[in-house]
C-alpha cells in the first residue's frame, strides 16, 4: 500500500516529506528518527484514516452546515459551533479497517503506556505555529482507550480556538487535516524545553535549556519555576545556571498522573548534571543544523537517558530589518527590557510623566511612561495603550492596575524615563517585558492555551475578586465569583479629586461623601447579595500628597511604606475616617452586602481603637455587617489570637505587603524585585498559622494579594490549609476556580483514606 494510503505508519517510515499524511508533529518525529535522534518509538494514525472516518460517517457536510455564516468574533456562537462539531465527531464510528490497523500497530509497540497527540497538517510550520490547539492525552493504555483518544484528537481539530485561528489566518477549514501520533510514554524523572536561540533577545549564539523534576506539564503550564541553563553554541560552554527550588512535581503512579512532593534532598538540587546539559545542547544544535532553522524542543530524561519528544521551529525569529517611517528607524531588537507585568502588545506615542500633576499629557492611545505609578495616575492609565515604569515588580501598583484594566505593562526597566523620549513611537510587549522602537514591529504574541470552562462549577472555598474600577463591576459580577474580596478605596478617592482634609477645610465634605457613596453603591448593586469587602483607605503620605490640596496636610516621609498609613491614620484623623464611615452607612441602608476591612494594623490596641470608632456609628447593630482586618505585618501573624480577641469577623492576608515585610524586600525596587518571593517557606508558615488560628476561633480567612492569581500551587496549598475564601484578579477567576475545585477533590480523597 502506498504511504499516502496507509492507515498507520511507524516513525521509521516517515520523514519531513510526509507532512501531508502525518501532519507537522508526525513528520518531525519521523524525520528525527531517521536522522538518528533519540526519539521514543511510535506510529502515526494517518490523515487517510481521518478522511475515511469523516467520509464513512458522512460528517463533512454536517461540519460545513455548522460553520456556514459563523461569526468567529462572537465567542458564544463560536463555542456553540465548536461543541456541536466535536459532538458529531465523537459520536462517529471508527471504520473497521482503521480500527484494525491502529490495534495492530499498538500491539507492535508492545501495548505499553502511550501518549496520544494530535498532528494537524498545518502545524509546526516555519511561518506559523498551531502548537497547543489540538488535544494531547497521556498515559493511555488498552485498545479501547486508545481508539477513544484517537477519535477525541480528531474532534479537537475543531476546538473554538482552532476554528478562530484558521479564520484569522485565512486558512480554509477543509484544507487542514489531522493525523494522530501514538508514542511510547517516557516516564521522565526530569523533563523540559530547549530553545536553540535565546527566545527573548534572539541571540543566535546561545542555547537555552529549562528543566523541572518529573513530567513536563508543569514547565508548560508555569506551575513551577524551572532551572535555566544558558549554553554557548560551538564551544558548548555553560555560560550561566539558575537553579530553582521545586517542591512539587508531576509523576506517573499506576494509571494516573499525580502531583507529589519533591524529596527534601532534591528540592534545591540542579536537575541536570553539567554533562547532561552539554549533551542536550549538542542535540539541540544538531537539530537546528538538520532543520536549518532555530528549534523549540521538548525533551525528557528517563533512567539517565535523554529523549527528544517533540521539536518545532521557533516562529518568532525573523531576519533583522530596518525601515524608515519619517525619520524614525524601526528595528526588531528591543531597545529596552524590564519585567513583564501585564500581557499583550500596545503601540503608541511616549508620554513621560514626572508626577501625577502631568496626567493630562496622556491622551487616548499614548504609552504612559513613569518612574512608578500610584492611585492618582489611574485616570491616565485608563487612557493609555500601554504602561512602562522604571521601578516595580509583579505586584507593584502599575502591574496590578494594568492587569485589572487589561493594558500591556512592563515594569522595572530602571531607565525608561531616561532612555525614552516624549513623542517617540514605541511598541510594548507586556508578555515578555520588551520595548521596541516604532509601530510596525513584528511581535509574536503567544496564544494562551484554551482554558476549560468552570463557569458553572461550585466550590466550598469561596472565590472572590479584587476590584477598584467601578466601570468593571457589572462585567465582572456576571462571572462565577462569590463576591468582592478586596475593593480598593484608593481609586475612588483619587477620582473624587481632592484631599479629604482639604475637602473638610473647604466645607465640601458632603460632596466627598456623596461621591464615595455613589461609587460604593455601584459595586454593591452589581454584586447584589454577594459580599463586597471594602478596604478602608490605605494611601501612603506620598500618594496623599499628590491629591489636590495634599501638600498642605501630608508630611514628607523618608519611608512612606512604613510610615503614616492604615489604622494609625483613622485614630489620628477620625474626622477623615468618618467621611468613609458616613458613606458606608448610607450605602448599607439599601445594600447590606457591604463589609469593611481595616488595613495595616500595628497592634491589637490599635485595632480596638478603630473598632470603637466604627461601633460609634452603629454599624455593628446590623447582624449582616462584617468587620475584617488585613493581615500584612509580621505582628499580625505572631499575635493573631490577640487580634481575634478584639472582635473581628474575618481576616484577609495581604500577601504583597506581608511578603515584603517578612523577607525585607521592596517589591517596587527594581534592584531587588526578583528577590520578592511570595512562596517563601516563611510566608507559607505565616499563612498556615493564620488560617489555622481563624478556623479554630470560628472566623473566616481569606487572601487578596497578587500571589493566588499567579501561583496555582499556592492556591492548592491554601485549600489544603483550610482557607475560607481566595480573592483574585478578574482575569484569573475561571482558572483559579478550576484549581480550587481540583484541590478540594484531592483533600476529600485524602480525608477518605
Amino acid at each position: 500500500m502506498a504511504a499516502d494510503k496507509a492507515l498507520t505508519l511507524f516513525f521509521k517510515d516517515i520523514d519531513k516529506k510526509s507532512l501531508p499524511i502525518v501532519g507537522g508533529k508526525g513528520a518531525n518525529l519521523g524525520e528525527m528518527t531517521q536522522a538518528g535522534f533519540p526519539v521514543p518509538n511510535g506510529f502515526a494514525v494517518t490523515v487517510e484514516s481521518y478522511d475515511r472516518f469523516i467520509e464513512e460517517n458522512d460528517i463533512k457536510h454536517k461540519i460545513d452546515d455548522v460553520l456556514k455564516g459563523l461569526d468567529v468574533n462572537d465567542s458564544e456562537s463560536l463555542q456553540r459551533a465548536s461543541k456541536k462539531i466535536e459532538e458529531i465527531i465523537v459520536r462517529g464510528e471508527v471504520p473497521n479497517d482503521v480500527k484494525h490497523d491502529i490495534v495492530k500497530a499498538y500491539e507492535k509497540l508492545g501495548k505499553s503506556l502511550v501518549a496520544v497527540r494530535s498532528s494537524a497538517t498545518a502545524e509546526d510550520l516555519p511561518d506559523a505555529s498551531f502548537a497547543g490547539q489540538q488535544a494531547t492525552y497521556l498515559n493511555i493504555k488498552g485498545e479501547n482507550n486508545l481508539l477513544i483518544a484517537v477519535r477525541d484528537c480528531w474532534a479537537s481539530l475543531f476546538t473554538a480556538r482552532a476554528i478562530f485561528y484558521r479564520e484569522q489566518n485565512k486558512i480554509a477549514h477543509d484544507q487542514v487535516k489531522i493525523s494522530v501520533i501514538v508514542q511510547k510514554m517516557v516516564q521522565s524523572d526530569v523533563s523540559g524545553v530547549m530553545f536553540t536561540i535565546d527566545p527573548v533577545t534572539n541571540d543566535k549564539e546561545r542555547i537555552i535549556v529549562e528543566a523541572v523534576w518529573g513530567l513536563g506539564e508543569f514547565i508548560v503550564g508555569g506551575s513551577v519555576v524551572p532551572d535555566t541553563y544558558v549554553v554557548q553554541k560551538d564551544t558548548f560552554s555553560i555560560l550561566s545556571k539558575q537553579v530553582s527550588d521545586q517542591s512539587v512535581q508531576l509523576t506517573k503512579q499506576g494509571d494516573k498522573t499525580m502531583e507529589i512532593e519533591v524529596p527534601k534532598n532534591k528540592i534545591d538540587v540542579q536537575k541536570l548534571t553539567d554533562e547532561q546539559i552539554i549533551k542536550i545542547a549538542k542535540i539541540g544544535q544538531k537539530l537546528q543544523e538538520h532543520y536549518y532553522h532555530p528549534q523549540d524542543v521538548e525533551w525528557a530524561r528517563e533512567d539517565g537517558e535523554l529523549y527528544i519528544v517533540q521539536t518545532r521551529p521557533v516562529t518568532t525569529v525573523d531576519k533583522k530589518r530596518s525601515k524608515k517611517q519619517g525619520d524614525l528607524a524601526i528595528a526588531e531588537a528591543p531597545i529596552l527590557t524590564g519585567s513583564p507585568a501585564s500581557p499583550g502588545v500596545g503601540t503608541g506615542t511616549v508620554k513621560i510623566l514626572k508626577s501625577p500633576k502631568e496626567i493630562d499629557k496622556v491622551k487616548s492611545g499614548d504609552v504612559l511612561v513613569a518612574k512608578m505609578t500610584s492611585p492618582d495616575y489611574v485616570p491616565a492609565m485608563k487612557r493609555a495603550e500601554a504602561i512602562v515604569t522604571d521601578e516595580g515588580g509583579q505586584t507593584s501598583h502599575a502591574a496590578i492596575v494594568s492587569r485589572e484594566l487589561g493594558i500591556p505593562c512592563v515594569v522595572g526597566t530602571k531607565e525608561a524615563t531616561k532612555r525614552l523620549k516624549d513623542n517617540q513611537v514605541i511598541s510594548v510587549d507586556g508578555s515578555k517585558g520588551n520595548i521596541y522602537l516604532g509601530s510596525n514591529v513584528k511581535i509574536h504574541v503567544s496564544e494562551e492555551v484554551q482554558e476549560k470552562d468552570f463557569s458553572n462549577v461550585k466550590t466550598a472555598t469561596n472565590l472572590y475578586v479584587n476590584l477598584a474600577e467601578k466601570e468593571l463591576a457589572q462585567k465582572v459580577s456576571k462571572k462565577n465569583v462569590n463576591g468582592v474580596g478586596l475593593l480598593r478605596a484608593e481609586f475612588m478617592i483619587a477620582n473624587i479629586g481632592i484631599h479629604p482634609k482639604e475637602a473638610i477645610k473647604q466645607k465640601k465634605q458632603e460632596s466627598f461623601v456623596n461621591q464615595l457613596t455613589n461609587d460604593l453603591t455601584d459595586f454593591c448593586k452589581a454584586f447584589d447579595q454577594r459580599p463586597v469587602v471594602y478596604r478602608a483607605t490605605d494611601f501612603k503620605t506620598n500618594e496623599y500628597r499628590a491629591l489636590p490640596g495634599g501638600v498642605n496636610w501630608e508630611p514628607e516621609e523618608p519611608n512612606p511604606m512604613l510610615g503614616f498609613r492604615g489604622a494609625h491614620r483613622y485614630i489620628t484623623h477620625p474626622d477623615v475616617f468618618n467621611l468613609e464611615l458616613q458613606a458606608i452607612k448610607r450605602v448599607r441602608e439599601k445594600h447590606k452586602n457591604l463589609w469593611v476591612m481595616i488595613p495595616f494594623v500595628r497592634s491589637p490596641e490599635e485595632l480596638a481603637k478603630v473598632r470603637r470608632i466604627v461601633a460609634s456609628e452603629g454599624l455593628f447593630e446590623s447582624p449582616t455587617f462584617k468587620f475584617w482586618m488585613m493581615v500584612e505585618l509580621p505582628i499580625n501573624v505572631i499575635l493573631i489570637n490577640k487580634f481575634i480577641d478584639v472582635g473581628i469577623d474575618g481576616v484577609s492576608v495581604g500577601s504583597n505587603d506581608l511578603t515584603m515585610l517578612i523577607t525585607g524586600t521592596d517589591r517596587d525596587n527594581a534592584e531587588v524585585a526578583n528577590a520578592f518571593n511570595e512562596r517563601s517557606p516563611a510566608v507559607y508558615w505565616s499563612l498556615r498559622r493564620v488560617i489555622k488560628a481563624c478556623n479554630k476561633r470560628g472566623i473566616t480567612s481569606s487572601i487578596c494579594g497578587q500571589a493566588p492569581s499567579v501561583y496555582e500551587d499556592l492556591v492548592r496549598r491554601l485549600v489544603k490549609y483550610g482557607i475560607t475564601s481566595i480573592s483574585v484578579n478578574p482575569d484569573a477567576i475561571n482558572r483559579v476556580r478550576g484549581v480550587i475545585a481540583e484541590a478540594e477533590k484531592e483533600v476529600a480523597t485524602q480525608n477518605r483514606k
